[in-house]
């Protein structure tokens, strides 16, 4: 059995899965134990000033499908603030610099620009995530002040394209394979207009087939009535 949730900002994804098994537990279905607790677990982590979808699945057998889940494309729409640069790619992060005497990119060169990134290609990861140099997540190195390289990872985007423009503010959907790190996107966005961007606001509407139009808030759960929101997927 699984849940759509529609997480909310400010607490990470494991938060949400901490939440929901708190109320699970309270009135739980059968096997979903495992260790003495309910098992439940999530597909696609969102970071978390991120909101949107995610799933939750509660009971062993459905945890152990969350990987093919996770494999799914994946919808955002998002907001990109140019003219600066920070060292996490989004708005928590330091600036690194700023854009200085730039003009600013036309409608029309903002679409030139988003065409040229459908299709498959190399993504460097930011040096803030949760990958893994030699045992120790790179998030925690950078942290430390240790200059973080990580290699390309090939990702896809299927479609990306202008909600909004209003510089130094755009908004754009995108649908993007397993994998594929917005922040990132949107630091290179920036780039390749010749100034600076960070990620400002993020939200994921689709996992594959699966709908945030269809999700839960998570406050709205409780041990009375979130079996009235499972899903068999």
């Amino acid at each position: 059995m699984f849940l759509l949730i529609d997480k909310p900002k400010g607490i990470t994804s494991h938060d949400v899965v901490d939440k929901v098994r708190e109320i699970v537990g309270e009135n739980p279905p059968k096997n979903t134990y495992s260790g003495g607790q309910v098992k439940v677990g999530h597909a696609g982590t969102l970071d978390p000033n991120a909101t949107g979808l995610l799933i939750v699945g509660v009971g062993r057998d459905s945890t152990k499908k969350l990987s093919l889940i996770t494999k799914d494309k994946k919808t955002y729409e998002a907001e990109v603030y140019f003219g600066e640069e920070r060292d996490t790619d989004d708005d928590e992060g330091m600036v690194i610099s700023k854009a200085q005497g730039v003009l600013a990119p036309s409608k029309e060169e903002i679409d030139l620009t988003l065409s040229n990134f459908i299709g498959t290609q190399e993504q460097i990861p930011p040096p803030y995530s949760a990958i893994k140099l030699k045992g120790r997540k790179a998030y925690e190195l950078a942290r430390k002040g240790k200059v973080v390289k990580l290699k390309p990872r090939k990702i896809t985007v299927y479609s990306i394209k202008a909600l909004s423009y209003s510089y130094p503010t755009l908004e754009i959907e995108t649908i993007v394979s397993s994998g594929t790190y917005i922040r990132a996107l949107a630091r290179d966005i920036g780039k390749r207009l010749g100034m600076g961007a960070y990620l400002k606001n993020l939200r994921r509407t689709k996992i594959g087939n699966y709908d945030i139009k269809n999700a839960v808030a998570l406050d709205e759960l409780s041990k009375h009535n979130w079996r009235e929101s499972v899903l068999e997927l």
